[in-house]
């Protein structure tokens, strides 16, 4: 059942996120809610997917217990504001950001790690 209204693949489950990111060189998941802080990081995702075939966009929602895989990630542990935008290479996350993140931002991120 999905919980969040975008058009990014939405994972469910933890071992759903295990499996996509040991299946994918280059994962970024926007783990959030539908909020004003969380629907821009999605809308970015959703014009990035069409440009950066090498990296596979998902959405996860925050409040399903599912997410605490990445809610209490090392990489996340001092996060206050949602979302929190995590990135693997290879099956391991290497950057992770919290709170909105502009399309640059993103960009960026993507370019220095997942490229």
């Amino acid at each position: 059942m999905k919980l969040l209204q975008t058009a990014v693949h939405e994972i469910e489950t933890a071992a759903e996120l295990e499996k996509i990111i040991n299946e994918n060189e280059n994962v970024m998941v926007c783990c959030g809610r539908m909020g004003p802080m969380c629907i821009p990081v999605y809308d970015v995702m959703e014009e990035l997917e069409e440009e950066r075939t090498n990296v596979k966009f998902y959405s996860m929602a925050f409040d399903s217990p599912e997410a605490g895989i990445i809610r209490n990630a090392p990489m996340c542990s001092s996060f206050m504001g949602l979302p929190f935008t995590v990135y693997y290479k290879n099956g391991k996350m290497v950057k992770a950001t919290t709170s909105i993140q502009n399309r640059k931002q993103i960009t960026d991120i993507l370019d220095e790690h997942l490229s």
